[in-house]
């Protein structure tokens, strides 16, 4: 192969990886967790990504919605989450990483669903601190 033609394919493969690389990064989130409750009001069990979309309300009675986002539909599948396990209207609690913007957004770690469960939405499997804000049994 001449030098040209593996510049050429260097260069294909630069051009393929870098967006597959761009779309795994979870740069545009902190590192530290939040938590948040809130009402679902809309439910993405989707690929690549999922989404759940919850209402939270603040002390002061305002509310904003929030958009949180999980790994793929196959892996929740996977863990137990499935259409049932999570819908509009249900009252759910989150552990997350937020948008490093101050968004209203966030990295889905760890959710307890209206059954109690509390499902790592990461797909790791891991399970959260017991520091008291997830009912753990």
């Amino acid at each position: 192969m001449s030098f040209s033609s593996q510049a050429r394919v260097a260069i294909a493969a630069l051009i393929v990886a870098l967006p597959v690389s761009a779309h795994h990064s979870h740069g545009n989130y902190a590192k530290e967790f939040i938590d948040l409750e809130g009402v679902v009001t809309e439910v993405a069990l989707i690929n690549p990504h999922s989404w759940v979309f919850i209402d939270v309300t603040d002390d002061s009675g305002q509310t904003t919605e929030w958009a949180l986002e999980g790994t793929n539909r196959g892996v929740l599948e996977r863990l137990g989450v499935t259409p049932e396990y999570i819908t509009p209207g249900d009252r759910i609690k989150a552990r997350c990483h937020p948008l490093r913007d101050g968004g209203a957004g966030c990295l889905l770690g760890f959710m307890q669903g209206r059954d109690g469960s509390v499902i790592d939405w990461d797909g790791h499997e891991a399970r959260p601190v017991d520091d008291g804000f997830f009912d753990l049994e």
